[in-house]
């Protein structure tokens, strides 16, 4: 696996650091931390690797937020508070691609050298068919009052969404388990089944506002 995790040491007392955002042995806030395009993994001092333990992920985010929140920087100076500031929004930021997983996913792809979004919008052929299905059930609930037989097959349809989704992220879960090389094809696979699950997700979106005004309807 490649390695993400900082093996630098602290400028002021030399321990190893565990993420390159502050020393966990004498609380120093590193300075020239937090980059532009700042590795997730790195500031977590974990490896890039799709498979990431929870537990472990938010053990360290307590533990991190606690060397960098800006509260305890209060009566610092404008400098530190300054540091410690932009260190716990890059530690929450990474914390928030690494939580979930689909922008994991896409983080690792781009990493990779892979497509993004912008540049691959296509989706697996298959995936294309079931699309126009997806659509025109939701048509025709919208325009069907509640209760109707076209609103009950929305809700058919959300949980055969859940299960998709599941189905496209075991897919590239399996993908990923081993990092790819840089620029493998295999990277642009991955791209369509994570543009799909992002359509997935959109759909499942507007049938939860659908529900909201059958709701408010009613």
């Amino acid at each position: 696996m490649t390695r993400s995790a900082s093996t630098s040491v602290c400028p002021r007392c030399k321990a190893t650091l565990e993420t390159p955002l502050a020393c966990s042995a004498c609380g120093a806030l590193i300075s020239g931390a937090v980059g532009a395009d700042q590795d997730p993994f790195a500031i977590f001092g974990m490896e890039i690797a799709y498979a990431v333990d929870r537990a472990t992920l938010e053990k360290r985010l307590l533990r991190f937020t606690r060397l960098v929140h800006p509260d305890f920087f209060a009566t610092a100076d404008k400098d530190e508070r300054a540091k410690a500031e932009a260190a716990s929004a890059a530690l929450n930021a990474a914390h928030e691609i690494l939580a979930h997983d689909w922008s994991r996913a896409d983080w690792i792809v781009r990493h990779q050298g892979g497509p993004d979004e912008q540049s691959e919008r296509a989706m697996p052929q298959a995936f294309l068919m079931e699309v126009l299905d997806w659509n025109e059930t939701l048509e025709s609930a919208r325009a069907a009052p509640p209760g109707s037989i076209e609103r009950a097959a929305v809700e058919q349809l959300a949980g055969e969404l859940d299960r998709r989704r599941a189905g496209l992220l075991q897919s590239i879960a399996k993908k990923l388990a081993s990092l790819p090389p840089a620029k493998s094809p295999l990277l642009a696979e991955i791209r369509k089944e994570l543009n799909a699950a992002r359509y997935v997700d959109k759909t499942l979106d507007e049938i939860a506002l659908l529900r909201v005004t059958q709701s408010l309807s009613r």
